[in-house]
């Protein structure tokens, strides 16, 4: 027998794994990032300068002078087609969206400031179903863009979508005629219009409203086009150039005027609106001609 017995079993405590929101993966570098560090560098790896999606909250939060007059907060998506997928209904899909992120489907607008100089806001609600233009958020731009003509505003929008939404058909088709429709009738008024492309900015908003500003400009890295690079890829059946359609791309091909970084942005948005306020005529400028303008109006 032996001279030992076993009093008590040791318990062996489970493996703790870490709380999710804690850390992140860069998707660039793959850098593992504090969630609080990334948050307070505004969402923006501290390795790499990656630029994450940011949440339309912090971005109106750190874009505009608080506060601001949001609009048309009644609007609200119908289902004219009786649209399913994958045995959904496109009604369910709305309600679940607006759980999510709030009233105001996928385009929130109203009339804000940017370093004191008054100006219609827009941006687009990514996490509202991909930032997806239906016959709401096509309404919600031609009246930003009627509020800016009649005040004599600057319109501002912050674009971040996937195109067209698909569950509403040939509807949210005809809402890229309207909204550049509306756009046009801005430029006859001699009104500015400055769009903001960010990640992603896709399908029939890049086709239409998001690349018809008087000024563009993009986020690092964004991914900027109307269908992806993988489908192109599969269509042409060619390989595609290195950081196709990405924002560095477009400013060297003459596509948007300037690629700035989110910490920059505010700061630059207000350098273009006092050189709009000076009496500039809206006009396209690229690349360095344009910064070299806004620098002799300083």
């Amino acid at each position: 027998m032996a001279w030992w017995s076993r009093t008590q079993t040791l318990a062996v405590e489970p493996k703790k794994s870490v709380p999710k929101g804690i850390w992140i993966k860069c998707e660039r570098c793959a850098a593992t990032l504090y969630e609080a560090d990334l948050d307070a560098n505004l969402r923006v790896c501290t390795s790499c300068q990656h630029h994450f999606r940011m949440a339309t909250e912090q971005r109106v939060e750190l874009m505009l002078d608080a506060p601001w007059d949001e609009h048309d907060l009644e609007l609200e998506s119908t289902d004219p087609l009786s649209f399913r997928v994958d045995g959904k209904k496109y009604v369910d899909q709305i309600k679940s969206a607006g759980r999510k992120v709030g009233p105001g489907d996928a385009y929130r607008a109203g009339t804000a400031a940017i370093g004191s100089i008054p100006i219609e806001a827009g941006f687009f609600v990514f996490e509202f179903m991909g930032g997806s233009m239906g016959s709401v958020v096509g309404e919600k731009i031609a009246r930003q863009f009627e509020r800016a003509v009649a005040h004599r505003r600057p319109a501002v929008m912050f674009c971040a979508s996937g195109g067209a939404r698909m569950q509403e058909g040939v509807l949210s088709l005809m809402q890229m005629a309207k909204t550049s429709a509306a756009r046009s009738r801005m430029r006859e008024a001699k009104v500015p219009y400055i769009s903001v492309l960010l990640h992603p900015t896709t399908g029939g908003v890049a086709a239409s409203v998001a690349m018809l500003g008087d000024v563009i400009i993009a986020e690092p890295d964004a991914l900027i086009g109307f269908a992806g690079p993988r489908v192109i890829e599969q269509t042409i059946r060619q390989q595609l150039p290195p950081g196709f359609q990405r924002s560095e791309f477009l400013l060297e091909h003459g596509m948007v005027d300037m690629v700035v970084a989110r910490k920059d942005m505010k700061a630059t948005l207000a350098r273009t609106l006092r050189w709009f306020e000076r009496g500039q005529e809206p006009a396209r400028r690229t690349g360095t001609a344009f910064d070299d303008a806004l620098d002799a109006a300083d």
